[in-house]
């Protein structure tokens, strides 16, 4: 699709805030809105409330004011953005989170209108630092949703574009630690909700199957002892030792080494909605998370989705039954998936790339 937004029969906003401080997949679901509102309303000033790890993704996006929320300073870090914000008032307020937290921040901004969820999608008192909510649907994913709050201002995202800026010297790293044209297979393999993890062993698996297939094998993740665990788990439990890029690259050098490999391995992760940004298939493992809300927004075909068999089995009723959006982050219910779906995705998926 060529165009970002259908036409506004409202005149332009001199200026507004998006406030979406986290997560990385989320605040990537972003991006799209903000190339909608730009193509509609260049002249439009537009600012942004992020978080401080996510600003490291998106903070150079062109035509776009950042203000950094350091979530780690509690209420100091609120009364940061709240300072940066004084004396200016906004012709819109997209709020576009609804934890306490972000609600609560966004009581800083002075705007005329206050655009924020539907009730079914509000909480954490949302309702009341909001005077307007976003059209009320269900069955939407997270990015169409996001996409929806240029709907009260006159628009409508037609088509989803991200070009996150990625610098040559982050390329450069990249091509250095995955040179020339062999395969790719990238495995992320830790999730910030750990309930949605796989085992490691499962992992080591698919990634030896892989290797045999004559697919490069690279760990990534982040450098926090959680992941570092992991990947020290998956590597002992590996008969064919991968590339372990885990804790060694920044979110621009990620974002460089996902345009190199043709597929990434993840749960439900920012690092899955980060690949997909940048066109890298992905083989997201749902069992926790519905694939349909929160998984690959662009392609969903390579993913192993186990959802309606985890309401089922935990919930006692199908995911037809439960609530859009439920998380069913039950103990062991990552063990829904087998290692033989998986290798079976990996296949299909290495056939349409060319590499079968």
């Amino acid at each position: 699709m060529t165009g970002d937004s259908s036409p506004s029969p409202l005149p332009a906003p001199a200026s507004l805030c998006l406030l979406r401080t986290s997560a990385l997949g989320d605040v990537t679901h972003v991006v799209p809105l903000v190339r909608t509102l730009q193509a509609a309303w260049p002249q439009t000033a537009l600012t942004w409330i992020v978080g401080k790890l996510e600003r490291k993704l998106v903070g150079d996006l062109p035509g776009v004011a950042f203000v950094t929320f350091d979530k780690g300073q509690g209420w100091a870090g609120m009364r940061a953005v709240h300072a940066a914000l004084r004396g200016r008032r906004f012709d819109a307020l997209l709020q576009m989170q609804v934890a306490l937290r972000s609600n609560l921040l966004s009581l800083g901004v002075r705007a005329r209108r206050r655009i924020g969820y539907d009730r079914d999608r509000s909480k954490d008192l949302h309702g009341l630092v909001v005077n307007e909510r976003i059209p009320a649907r269900t069955g939407e994913h997270v990015l169409d949703a996001i996409g929806s709050f240029c709907e009260p201002l006159g628009l409508k995202q037609t088509a989803v574009r991200w070009d996150i800026p990625i610098p040559e010297e982050a390329h450069a790293w990249a091509a250095a630690q995955l040179p020339g044209d062999t395969p790719t297979l990238l495995v992320s393999p830790t999730s910030s909700h750990a309930l949605r993890n796989w085992r490691p062993e499962r992992y080591a698996a698919v990634m030896d199957h892989a290797a045999a297939r004559g697919w490069r094998v690279a760990l990534i993740g982040g450098p926090s002892p959680g992941e570092r665990a992991m990947a020290d788990a998956i590597l002992a439990a590996s008969t064919r030792a991968p590339l372990d890029l885990t804790g060694k690259d920044t979110l621009k050098q990620l974002l460089a080494l996902l345009t190199r490999a043709p597929l990434l391995l993840t749960p439900d992760s920012g690092p899955m909605h980060i690949g997909n940004a940048v066109g890298c298939k992905v083989l997201g493992l749902h069992a926790a998370s519905n694939p349909h809300r929160s998984g690959p927004y662009s392609d969903r075909r390579w993913c192993v989705d186990k959802y309606d068999a985890a309401a089922r089995k935990y919930l006692h009723k199908p995911a037809s039954e439960i609530p859009w959006g439920s998380k069913i982050e039950y103990p062991g219910v990552m063990d829904l998936i087998g290692v033989d779906e998986v290798v079976e995705r990996f296949e299909a998926a290495s056939q349409e790339l060319g590499f079968g």
